[in-house]
Formats: structure tokens, C-alpha cells, sequence
């Protein structure tokens, strides 16, 4: 059950079928990939790779040839088919991706696609020297799960392109030894980190909630390499970053660094994480609840829509408190209100610092924010 009613919230953001469509729990069964060579050649000729092209009809200027894949012959066949038919339409844009629904035959039949044409580094440089004509291509797609449910992982897996488009080397060796795992792991890398860390924290994830809302400096100890890049991708994820001012969250970095003097420091020396210097509050408990409760069915799907909501949420209760200061510049009553809404909202410690940044240049808000930090010490004192 998620916190405050926002299980309502989840189900709505999950929507998008047809009316009236039953919903079932996201399944993201087996995971395919697929790398081609893309080349839009002055005269027509073979793609880069190992020979074996497979021309789309004629009159489309392009080749694909197969790079590497897990999927099986027919179900190759039929994405190579609908690649070419996006790539006849121009709706393949360097360096972005997609998400679609594809119908394959495979096990699940419809599975969501994300799909992305890029260049190597290297190319990109020489571009814009010399004219890129028949210059080297690719289109990567990874598949599992649905639609709705990559369309969540979007952004992480356009950064995931970033880091195979620098592994990218058409050398055999290189391809075996570099581009096929990072191309087999995307799933475990770009979707399932979110899930590892909620089943690694378990009830300490509030602490990790809070730590992402409160932009407190966070330092991890003996820990592994997936493990550390883990707890980072999800604190970025779990922040406000994108949802406020991007001066705001600068400023909101500093002000809790100066204030905390002291980072939280996470040590994973022992089976379940120990941390130091770590704050929560009752906001981020109902939250951590819904995590460890979603746990049961691990769907990393689902934890994102969760974390999302989670986001949502808080961003609601800024934009609240923001309206009851307006509103309390002129009429006490509006200060009690906005009292109130700190004292029952579950995060009110974290709320008061956002808009007290944000308000720090508007004298009279300030004004409101500093009786509010007075009325929630007082309160806390008691």
C-alpha cells in the first residue's frame, strides 16, 4: 500500500492501454539486445561488420548489417524489418532514444524496444572537420519488459549508449571481449539498480530517501564497484534534480553541506549496510515502506514507478508549502495553515530548507520562513 493514497497515483501513471483495459503486474521476462551497422552511403555499399549486410528494398539509401544479438533468427528478421521502416521514415535521431512496443516472435510476442542510432566518438570528432557521408553508424535496441515500463528507464539507458559508444571498436577482439557483455548486461546495469539497492537497504532505505531529498553530501565505504555506483544512481534518481530550480539545488547543496558539517557515511563492510550521521523522517518511512512492500514481486519496473511517485509527491508538498507563504505574507491565518501543513505533511524539516533557499532574495517570504523554523524548533523542543 503506498503512503498518503498514492497508490491511486500508481495505477493512473500505469495506464495507457485501451479503456477499461485489465492491469497486470509489469513482467519483464527474458531481455534481447541487438547491435547493427548503419551506413547511409553516397553510393550504396555494405554496412561495417562482418560481411554479411542484409540490404533493405531497393531505393532505400541505407544498409543494416547484424553486429551482434541474442534474439532468435525470425524474431532478428522482423525488428531488422521494422528498423528499416523507421530509418525510410527519418525517425531515427543520432544520440536519442526510443521506446516502442514491438511484436516478435519470442516467448513474450510483445516486448518494449528502446532503440538508438549513434556514431563512435572517434567518428564525431572527424565530423566536424569532414563532410560525414558514408561514414559508420549504429543502431543499438535493447528489449524486455513493455513499453510503459522502459519508457521509465529512458534517460539511464540513453547514458548507457554514452558509455558503448566509447567501447565501440570493430575489431573482433575488441567486440568479444568489450561490446557483447556491455551489450548482454543492460538490463542488470541501466534498469536493475534501483531494485538491488531497495533489496540491499531494506528498512534503511529511509535514511537514503531522505539523504537524496535533503541533498546531504553522502560518502560510501567497503563497498564494491556495482554496489557504490548503485547507492549513486539511486540517490540521483531519488532527488529533486530536474523537479526545482537548478540554482535552487545548488544553493540547497551548500547550505545542508555548511549546516551538516559532517557527511553520512555509508559503510558496506557487513551483510546489511551501516550508516552514520543519518536523518529520516515520517514522509520518508511510508515511503520505504511501499519500496520493501514492492520487493515481494521483484519487478524493478515497479520500484521505478514507485520512486517516481515518491518524487511526485514531494514535489506537491513544495509547491504547497510555496503557495500557503505566498498567502501567509498578508494573512496570519495563512501562516497558521502553513504551520500546519509542516507539522502534518512527514517532511517538514526538509521542506522548511528548500524554501527557505528559494526564498532567501524575497524579504518578506523570508520573513514567513523564519516564524516557521521558530514554530517548528519551539514544537520540536516540546
Amino acid at each position: 500500500m503506498l503512503p498518503d493514497g498514492d497508490e491511486r497515483e500508481l495505477e493512473s501513471s500505469e495506464e495507457g492501454g485501451a479503456a477499461g483495459e485489465e492491469r497486470r503486474p509489469e513482467r519483464h521476462g527474458s531481455t534481447y539486445h541487438s547491435l547493427y551497422g548503419y551506413c547511409r552511403p553516397c553510393g550504396r555499399g555494405a554496412a561495417p561488420g562482418d560481411g554479411s549486410a542484409a540490404e533493405t528494398p531497393a531505393g532505400d539509401d541505407f544498409s543494416l548489417s547484424l553486429l551482434d544479438t541474442n534474439l532468435p533468427v525470425e524474431a532478428e528478421t522482423e525488428l531488422r524489418s521494422f528498423l528499416a521502416k523507421r530509418l525510410t521514415k527519418g525517425a531515427l535521431f543520432e544520440g536519442m532514444g526510443n521506446v516502442v512496443s514491438v511484436g516478435l516472435s519470442i516467448p513474450e510476442y510483445k516486448v518494449g524496444c528502446y532503440y538508438c542510432r549513434f556514431q563512435q566518438e572517434n567518428i564525431l570528432e572527424m565530423a566536424t572537420l569532414e563532410s560525414d557521408a558514408g561514414a559508420p553508424e549504429y543502431v543499438v535496441c535493447f528489449l524486455g519488459g513493455s513499453e510503459k515500463g522502459l519508457e521509465l528507464f529512458r534517460l539511464e539507458l540513453d547514458k548507457y549508449i554514452q558509455s558503448l559508444k566509447i567501447n565501440l571498436d570493430l575489431e573482433q577482439k575488441t567486440l568479444e571481449t568489450s561490446v557483447k557483455p556491455h551489450l548482454s548486461s543492460w538490463f542488470e546495469n541501466a534498469v536493475c539498480p534501483i531494485q538491488r539497492v531497495v533489496q540491499l537497504f531494506q528498512e534503511k532505505l529511509a535514511f537514503l530517501l531522505h539523504a537524496a531529498l535533503s541533498y546531504i553530501p553522502v560518502e560510501v565505504k567497503n563497498a564494491d564497484e556495482r554496489t557504490e555506483k548503485d547507492i549513486s544512481r539511486f540517490l540521483a534518481a531519488a532527488s529533486l534534480q530536474g523537479l526545482v530550480q537548478e540554482g535552487t539545488m545548488t544553493s540547497l547543496c551548500i547550505a545542508m553541506t555548511e549546516e551538516q558539517h559532517k557527511s553520512i557515511i555509508i559503510d558496506c563492510a557487513g551483510p546489511q549496510p551501516q550508516l552514520h550521521n543519518a536523518g529520516s523522517n515520517r514522509f520518508c518511512e511510508d515511503w520505504m515502506h511501499a519500496f520493501v512492500n514492492g520487493a515481494e514481486g521483484g519487478n524493478p519496473f515497479l520500484f521505478r514507478q514507485i520512486l517516481e511517485n515518491f518524487k511526485l509527491k514531494a514535489i506537491q508538498d513544495v509547491n504547497n508549502l510555496k503557495r500557503f507563504i505566498r498567502q501567509a505574507e498578508m494573512n496570519h491565518y495563512a501562516l497558521f495553515k502553513c504551520y500546519m501543513f509542516l507539522k502534518n505533511c512527514g517532511s517538514g524539516d526538509i521542506l522548511l530548507k528548500i524554501v527557505k533557499v528559494e526564498h532567501a532574495e524575497m524579504p518578506e517570504a523570508r520573513n514567513v520562513v523564519t516564524v516557521l523554523e521558530e514554530f517548528m524548533r519551539e514544537t520540536s523542543v516540546a
